[in-house]
């Protein structure tokens, strides 16, 4: 089904009674008042969210979120909506969409039932864990390897927690250096201040693809968590929910949402990169319940 019949679909399925027919609510009426919708973006998590050699945001979260402002705007009958994009954190991320600051939070966020009770979450777009990011040569190969060693991890994210964790209960006595984000973790890394990065697989994959540097460093070591990743947006707002999951079930049944993961996983991206990640048995399971032909 195209975006029109999509839009007219969702349109109907939300249309109020006629007296009612101007009382928007929540993002709906945000975006049609101002004219305008905020997205926030990663700086560092390629492919997801990241900045191209241009300094613009681009990404495979990023155009699944221009997606759901395409939806939006033929749901509010609108040919023009301005996109601000707005650098978040790992560590602000949550804060910014529950309190308004960004619309859509498009980068690699781990949905979990913790978050939710703060914000809403797309269908799942990714399924990832934490491993560990080393240099060659190689002496570190599990979390084991890690007693007493110092790990980088990046603030806010839940890879920090599942090491903290891991640390703990194993009686590991690790020593955590907290970054800002994931470049400045793979910094730290890239000098030596650490002796692992430990954040989501494709994370790591991803900035070592940008590096340029493959030779010189490795992911190792079994998955230590769990990360479905989806894209944010404010809780308890049911007209712009209809929106998002109209959009993932149009992009699935069209195949478009399976193209557009092909794009930034397995082609070459805008800056050279490749990272060759076919999609998991997993994720196409989740595409497939939401429409993608088998």
């Amino acid at each position: 089904m195209n975006r029109a019949l999509f839009g007219l679909a969702v349109a109907v399925a939300l249309a109020p009674p006629p007296a009612l027919a101007q009382e928007l609510t929540g993002t709906l009426k945000k975006i049609k008042d101002g004219g305008a919708v905020a997205i926030g973006y990663r700086e560092s998590s390629l492919p997801f969210s990241y900045l191209n050699a241009g300094g613009r945001p681009i990404g495979y979260s990023i155009d699944l979120c221009l997606e759901i402002v395409d939806d939006a705007k033929d749901v509010l009958g609108i040919d023009e909506v301005k996109v601000d994009y707005v650098p978040v954190t790992p560590e602000n991320r949550i804060d910014m969409v529950a309190s308004g600051k960004v619309d859509l939070e498009c980068g690699s966020t781990t949905s979990n039932l913790e978050r939710q009770k703060r914000v809403a979450f797309s269908p799942v777009i990714f399924v990832s864990g934490t491993k560990l990011m080393v240099r060659r040569p190689v002496t570190i190969r599990s979390y084991l390897d890690l007693k007493g060693k110092t790990v980088a991890v990046t603030a806010g994210t839940t890879n920090q927690k599942a090491m903290q964790i891991l640390s703990d209960k194993r009686k590991l006595g690790m020593r955590f250096e907290v970054a800002k984000d994931h470049a400045q973790s793979f910094s730290l890394l890239e000098k030596g201040g650490v002796d692992a990065f430990a954040t989501d697989d494709v994370l790591l994959y991803g900035l070592i693809a940008k590096s340029g540097r493959a030779k010189d460093f490795q992911v190792v070591g079994d998955f230590l968590s769990y990360e479905p990743y989806g894209i944010m947006y404010r809780k308890g707002d049911p007209e712009f929910d209809a929106v998002v999951k109209g959009a993932f079930e149009r992009l699935a049944t069209s195949r478009e949402l399976e193209q557009n993961y092909n794009k930034w996983f397995l082609r070459k991206l805008p800056d050279g990169e490749r990272l060759n990640l076919p999609m998991s048995a997993q994720l196409r399971s989740i595409f497939e319940i939401l429409g993608l032909p088998q």
